[in-house]
């Protein structure tokens, strides 16, 4: 059996459709790409958008926490990388790092709920779901 990834980390260069008004990158770019981030993982994982859509389930995110320590450019090359922190009966939650070089640029935290996609209610996590992912402190 092959071993659940439990962290997901790549590199991309920002572009310049990235940079607002202040000439750096706008924080709603920020939140893309924590969401990006997420749902790259998931599909490592097997929680991706195609598996949910045959499984008739979805995720949602219930809040985002952005904490931004250093602005980005554009043409900078940048390091994301996210795991699964916590797994609960119908949510996960799942943090992030962003780093610029070996300087830590921003961090984020997202608490994600498993629903099903006709009702859009919660739906308690499967027990090999739950299984799959032992967090990462």
């Amino acid at each position: 059996m092959s071993e659940i990834p439990k962290l997901l980390r790549y590199e991309f260069t920002v572009p310049s459709e990235a940079i607002d008004f202040n000439g750096h990158v706008d924080n709603v770019t920020y939140l893309r790409w924590f969401v990006e981030a997420a749902l790259r993982h998931a599909n490592t994982l097997g929680w991706g958008i195609e598996a949910c859509r045959q499984k008739g389930t979805g995720w949602v995110a219930k809040s985002h926490r952005i904490e931004y320590l250093r602005p980005a450019f554009e043409g900078e090359a940048l390091t994301m990388t996210t795991w699964i922190a916590e797994v609960g009966r119908i949510k996960a939650l799942r943090r992030y790092e962003l780093y610029r070089n070996d300087t830590l640029i921003a961090l984020c935290e997202s608490e994600w709920v498993y629903i099903d996609a006709q009702s859009g209610r919660p739906l308690r996590l499967p027990e090999s779901m739950q299984k799959a992912v032992n967090p990462t402190p």
